[in-house]
């Protein structure tokens, strides 16, 4: 049975970021997630897992200026020496939090820039980053995401991403498959994640619409679940949803799976 994570950005957020950690261990999560650590002294958030006794799942590489609407700056190519000084600030962290897996959000294309050139930067920056990350024994992720929620992300289908990890041509870089945003922008996520199993390095969950818990809208997680676990896959499911009616009330899907 793959194993769940909580995703530390979206659950619990009733609680300081700080005391979330606990509220994953009190609930039964044994690993955890967010977006970035970068706001946070990296001794904190290490005495916090260890506290906790959880393992640190995945962050994002530096994603620009988050507050002010960015979504990465990987195939922006004005930002290709933020973007490598951006690697080397999380594999920092990574290595300090025992994080084993980084992933990188693409960006929002910038309407003027030729879709070449993105594209080309793109897969530039994540031959950087995959063999950085390689190096340091830590594992790239790529993932696209959908255009409701972040008009105009450039990378937004399964099969763009795959074809991009084929382009960067490394063996240290996977697809992170987001159940929800891969709902919104083409279904058919059974024999999707079938076709690409062994390229895909992490799951995350929410369900459509609305980006609720499991049991909250269209998606037939149990069948899902028992698909996953029949492909074989043993990576985590990070739970990054929207709770409904708050992260603990919201918790009756997985008691079954933790």
């Amino acid at each position: 049975m793959p194993r769940f994570n909580a995703n530390l950005t979206m659950l619990f957020n009733e609680l300081d970021f700080l005391d979330r950690f606990k509220a994953a261990k009190d609930a039964g999560f044994k690993g955890v997630e967010y977006l970035f650590p970068y706001a946070y002294r990296v001794q904190d958030l290490v005495e916090r897992l260890q506290l906790n006794g959880l393992t640190q799942v995945l962050h994002n590489l530096p994603a620009g200026d988050w507050a002010g609407g960015e979504r990465g700056i990987a195939c922006l190519p004005d930002r290709v020496g933020e973007f490598q000084d951006g690697v080397g600030q999380a594999i920092d962290y990574a290595q300090a939090l025992g994080c084993t897996q980084l992933n990188c959000l693409a960006g929002v294309a910038p309407a003027a820039v030729d879709p070449q050139r993105l594209c080309d930067t793109l897969v530039r920056n994540l031959q950087f980053a995959a063999a950085r990350l390689g190096s340091a024994g830590i594992r790239l992720l790529l993932e696209p995401c959908n255009t409701r929620d972040i008009p105009g992300f450039y990378l937004r289908h399964s099969q763009q991403a795959i074809d991009i990890i084929q382009a960067v041509g490394s063996d240290n870089l996977f697809l992170q498959y987001d159940i929800y945003h891969m709902q919104v922008m083409e279904g058919d996520l059974a024999p999707t994640m079938q076709r690409h199993l062994d390229r895909i390095g992490h799951l995350q969950l929410a369900d459509n619409p609305g980006r609720g818990e499991p049991g909250s809208g269209e998606i037939n997680y149990p069948f899902l679940f028992a698909h996953i676990d029949r492909l074989g896959y043993r990576g985590w499911i990070g739970c990054e949803y929207k709770p409904v009616k708050g992260t603990v009330a919201g918790l009756g899907w997985i008691k079954p799976y933790l």
